[in-house]
């Protein structure tokens, strides 16, 4: 098995770092573990050691009996630098929690401790899972200094979104659980199906533009509007699009998931974030598969705090329109661009709603999915869809399918049902189709 160096900063979440040491030797991986002075305040130094079999060091001058050495490997001989020799022997250097001042720190280039010397000297792949307060992780700094890291090819796991350390408070921020971190490590140290993404694939030099997950638009500062999207299909379309050698930017909307691996992530919350998030990201891409939930409305006047209970016992909420994301962008496409929409639907009709949207918003394709089944659709492996294609000169979705006219003059619309599957093979199917519009031309 591999070598994990496990770096653990300060917050409440450490605690977790001991679960995922656990599950990380019970998987045969060897695991040291580094940690920032604030760390040991929740969690000691004997509780790791006691896991990984092995010391653990705090300071960049503290002597390590294992001299850099894995629980697997013999020490050399010599002392060596031990935040040069931990991240040489490392396969993979994971900081789980990873603190808003410690993503500064990795962002600037800082190495003040050992566990961000570490990381200034690993030539492994290095995966972040932040955890903090909502408000430290949704500041504008934390979130350019993220984007800094993605950019430079770190894998950042997405925080979860639930009750927080301090009382009563709720938000995003929530470490990723254990299991998805460690999940993220063997991703890491072996992309799926033990290659990369192929130079030569179907989408090599494509440029594709995904978005998924729900935004949610606040209410006050703890509570929201949402919606049940976890995200699963976009991420299945994103990492589908990446294997078959696309280049493939995310615009993730509070995504709990483990980002695949190789893709530019943006992570945004509301609707009015993944908007402009698209809008920077939508001029250069050629594919966009907007499969994303986006909320049609948003609460006009959301509160600054917290709403006290007796301020709510008869709340009203006046609502507005958010703005029609696909239309807009659909609007000022450039040639040669593929446009692909979602339309999740709850029981009949939902296919003649999708033909009007496919021909209102001028797409190449839509999927539509019935969200009354409880056995697909929102936060559940598998999806059971219809592909509804504009035809182009003639040229079908490839076969002899079904064909509905779409009125105004629009061309006629071809269907290809997508029986009940998991998801990752529901992407490749919507994935084929955007080779065939984009070879039909």
């Amino acid at each position: 098995m591999s070598r994990i160096l496990l770096g653990v900063s300060g917050g409440v979440a450490a605690y977790k770092a001991l679960e995922l040491v656990r599950l990380a030797t019970a998987a045969g991986h060897a695991v040291r573990v580094v940690q920032t002075p604030a760390s040991q305040r929740f969690v000691g130094a004997a509780s790791f050691e006691a896991l990984t079999g092995a010391p653990v060091l705090v300071g960049e001058f503290e002597r390590d009996p294992a001299r850099g050495a894995f629980p697997d490997q013999t020490p050399p001989a010599h002392e060596p630098l031990s935040h040069l020799q931990l991240v040489a022997n490392a396969d993979v250097y994971a900081i789980a929690p990873a603190s808003a001042n410690t993503l500064a720190k990795l962002a600037a280039g800082l190495a003040d401790n050992l566990l961000t010397s570490c990381a200034l000297a690993a030539q492994c792949p290095l995966v972040l899972a932040p955890a903090m307060n909502n408000r430290m992780y949704e500041h504008a700094a934390t979130q350019a200094n993220l984007a800094t890291l993605r950019a430079r090819g770190v894998q950042v796991l997405a925080p979860g979104v639930g009750r927080l350390a301090s009382k009563g408070e709720e938000g995003v921020g929530r470490l990723a659980e254990p299991a998805d971190v460690l999940a993220a490590c063997e991703r890491a140290l072996a992309p799926p199906d033990g290659r990369a993404a192929p130079a030569g694939g179907s989408l090599a030099g494509t440029r594709v533009l995904v978005t998924a997950g729900g935004t949610r638009e606040p209410i006050d500062s703890v509570r929201f509007l949402g919606n049940s999207s976890s995200g699963r299909m976009g991420l299945a379309l994103a990492h589908g699009a990446r294997e078959r050698g696309a280049q493939v930017t995310l615009v993730a909307a509070n995504v709990a998931l483990p980002m695949p691996p190789g893709v530019t992530v943006r992570e945004v919350v509301t609707a009015a974030q993944l908007a402009a998030a698209c809008e920077r990201e939508f001029p250069a891409c050629d594919v966009l598969l907007m499969a994303a939930a986006v909320a049609d409305f948003a609460p006009a006047a959301p509160a600054a705090g917290k709403l006290k209970k007796s301020e709510r016992e008869r709340l009203q909420l006046v609502l507005e329109p958010t703005v029609d994301v696909l239309a807009s962008l659909s609007a000022r496409r450039r040639a040669g661009q593929t446009l692909v929409g979602f339309a999740a639907e709850h029981g009949d009709g939902a296919l003649a709603y999708a033909r009007g949207k496919l021909a209102e918003k001028r797409l190449d394709a839509i999927v539509v999915n019935d969200i009354s089944r409880p056995d697909i659709g929102f936060d559940v492996d598998a999806n059971e869809v219809t592909i509804i294609t504009a035809a182009r000169d003639g040229a079908d979705a490839g076969g002899a399918l079904p064909t509905h006219e779409l009125g105004d003059g629009q061309a006629a619309a071809h269907e290809r049902h997508v029986p009940r599957a998991s998801k990752a093979q529901v992407a490749g199917a919507i994935l084929d189709t955007v080779e065939r519009l984009r070879s039909s031309g």
